[in-house]
């Protein structure tokens, strides 16, 4: 069915109430028959959370829709997505705070956490970095057959004192190896050299990278042209108090939601010079790049074509904004005259070539936007219902209320296009794009969800259907429902003969006349995602990052199906920086020219050091151009793969591997 013929929602449930409020709905909570053991001799009731489920309900009635409205996809979607984590041997379990849980309140805490991916040890397959917020950050080393091992304490990084929020890989040395920065909430982040088999060694205080805050999303990219990765680091704003809570962790401002209106809680985010290769300094003032938005990530991009990467910063509470780069000197801000309009509640981002006319587009998802109301199944394409006064908006003639997807006409501005290419969906966090069915156009993958205390709320897979329309298809290819039909896993653990937990309001009201202990159970919901060729096999696969559960690992049957076409370009810069983070990559065919960026980009809190995936459809490649960030342009004709890896060096590089 057509978003256009959905009946418009009406209001279900205003957002920002206090919990208390929100919960009062549990009573009463279902309360179902079957008991667990949870020791000897004792057993744990159980609560389901929320009561009525209308997502969860609606499943089975989406899924049948979305395959009849199948054969009107033009692109092919015949292949299976499949979730093999039991079989992986990743054992990683994301870990909430109690404010995502028993005392649930809106703070940025239910944003979740990053997954990185990168080749640690050189053996050549993609390796997984899975972030935490309570208990230890883990590194999975890809063994190659379908399995991964726990690499975590032989590399060093697992962080397991401090609250996570993001991990990047990026090669900040230029000594061939992808080296990791990881993000913390108020706990310091960390710098880690990779010597190249695996190991990291902390090096954040020589470094210069010692910043303690409300950090999100990192960005390693080339702003000055030097041949060093910089790093853009953005900061949420103080969403937290000075309470510690268990694990530790700073408990969160009950009004944490409203920050963006207390000017005594901006935290600027910060952009760090590569000063040679092993420290830091932070140029923020000098080059004028001083953004004091509720920034949760970012991304880069050359948008005026002047050699040098400009910055497009998210603004998770008001309007984004495009920062346009001057020679590596200083940054001035263009949002106005390149995106007139922005959504209001960005929380991720993707610059790509959907249409394949050479230009980079953009994605955007608005997440917070659609917390205004909680609408139903049938109103999820549809913009948000706007709820909020213009007093906590803070003026919204300049705003879009749901997902932005912007075409680049190849000058200023750009054309908003969401609703026709129907990229909108709900409760949107993450963004991954990637050649899913390898037929040369780039796909979509976007991790939604609220989890507890809200109804379930499904992932969306859309296909690019020839850079016309994306087609909704994770009921298609089998993301949804589910392994084994999921949709609910325990979240925390109430004790209802517990004078302590009864003191609380909120507790005292879910437990109502229960006593004993209680298992509540909360919706899954994916926050991060990316799309890698974990087999070799030729077909991406997608790993998912989860709030409070594991991760899935979604490995694609494209492979077994049908002979793909396909190249997976590793770039080693000389000049340029060694991962050639910022090249533009043009393959051409027989009949088309395919356009990659590559800025390691893999989803919301994500960047890694990956080589650029290609697919070909059933064309032959003849000749590759690359734009190095150096300037130097490069042409392959000779020595072109119909499939397979190929590496790339740029012209004058020294004689790296």
């Amino acid at each position: 069915m057509d978003a256009s013929s959905y009946p418009r929602p009406s209001p279900r449930r205003p957002w920002l109430v206090p919990a208390a409020a929100l919960l009062a709905a549990a009573f009463g909570l279902r309360a179902d028959a079957p008991r667990a053991p949870q020791a000897a001799g004792d057993a744990v009731h159980v609560i389901y959370f929320p009561e009525v489920d209308v997502g969860e309900r609606q499943l089975e009635a989406r899924r049948k829709a979305q395959l009849r409205e199948a054969a009107a996809i033009g692109v092919e979607h015949d292949f299976r997505l499949r979730d093999r984590q039991p079989e992986s041997g990743i054992t990683f379990r994301h870990r909430i705070t109690e404010d995502g849980g028993k005392y649930y309140k809106p703070v940025h805490y239910d944003h979740g956490n990053g997954l990185a991916v990168a080749d640690v040890d050189g053996d050549g397959r993609p390796d997984l970095y899975f972030v935490n917020q309570l208990g230890s950050n883990e590194l999975w080393h890809n063994k190659g057959d379908g399995t991964f091992e726990d690499w975590t304490a032989r590399a060093g990084v697992g962080l397991a004192e401090r609250v996570g929020v993001t991990a990047s890989f990026a090669d900040y040395d230029n000594d061939g190896d992808p080296d990791l920065f990881v993000t913390t909430v108020r706990m310091g982040n960390a710098l880690f050299n990779n010597d190249g088999s695996g190991r990291f060694t902390d090096v954040t205080e020589a470094a210069g990278l010692t910043y303690s805050g409300h950090s999100s999303g990192a960005v390693f990219f080339d702003y000055d042209r030097d041949g060093l990765l910089d790093l853009f680091l953005t900061n949420v704003g103080k969403y937290t108090t000075d309470k510690l809570g268990p694990g530790p962790y700073y408990v969160g401002y009950a009004n944490a939601f409203d920050g963006h209106l207390f000017p005594e809680r901006t935290e600027t985010s910060i952009l760090y010079r590569n000063l040679d290769g092993k420290r830091f300094a932070d140029v923020s003032r000098a080059t004028g790049l001083a953004d004091d938005g509720w920034a949760g990530d970012a991304a880069f991009a050359d948008l005026d074509q002047d050699g040098y990467p400009d910055l497009y910063v998210l603004n998770m509470q008001g309007d984004d904004r495009y920062y346009a780069n001057l020679a590596g000197e200083r940054f001035v801000e263009r949002t106005a005259e390149y995106f007139p309009k922005t959504p209001w509640g960005s929380m991720g981002i993707k610059f790509f070539d959907y249409d394949n006319d050479g230009r980079l587009d953009l994605i955007l998802t608005d997440m917070h936007s659609d917390m205004s109301i909680e609408v139903d199944p049938p109103g999820e394409r549809l913009k948000s219902i706007m709820m909020w006064p213009e007093e906590k908006l803070q003026g919204s003639a300049d705003n879009i209320f749901g997902n932005a997807f912007y075409r680049n006409p190849g000058k200023p501005p750009f054309v908003e296009l969401s609703d026709d290419l129907k990229t909108e969906n709900y409760w949107p966090w993450g963004v991954s794009v990637g050649d899913l069915n390898a037929d040369g156009w780039e796909d979509v993958f976007i991790t939604a969800s609220m989890n507890y205390p809200f109804r379930y709320g499904i992932n969306s897979l859309l296909l690019n259907d020839r850079g016309k329309v994306f087609a909704h298809s994770e009921f298609i290819l089998g993301v949804e429902p589910r392994r084994d039909g999921r949709t609910k896993v325990p979240w925390f653990e109430l004790d209802c003969s517990s004078d302590v937990e009864r003191a609380d309001p909120t507790l005292n009201r879910m437990c109502g006349d229960r006593r004993g202990k209680w298992t509540v159970y909360g919706n899954l919901g994916s926050r991060t995602s990316a799309f890698v060729d974990l087999e070799g096999d030729g077909d991406l696969d997608l790993v998912t990052g989860e709030l409070n559960a594991e991760p899935q690992v979604l490995v694609s049957d494209l492979a077994q199906r049908r002979p793909l076409r396909y190249l997976s370009i590793r770039l080693v810069g000389g000049r340029s920086n060694r991962d050639g983070l910022g090249a533009v990559v043009k393959v051409h065919t027989e009949r088309r020219v395919l356009t990659r960026q590559h800025d390691g980009k893999s989803g919301y809190l994500s960047q890694s050091s990956q080589p650029l995936y290609v697919g070909l459809g059933d064309e032959r490649p003849t000749a590759i151009e690359v734009l190095w960030p150096s300037g130097i342009r490069q042409s392959v004709k000779e020595g072109i793969p119909d499939a397979g890896p190929l590496t790339l060096r740029e012209p004058d590089a020294p004689g790296a591997p």
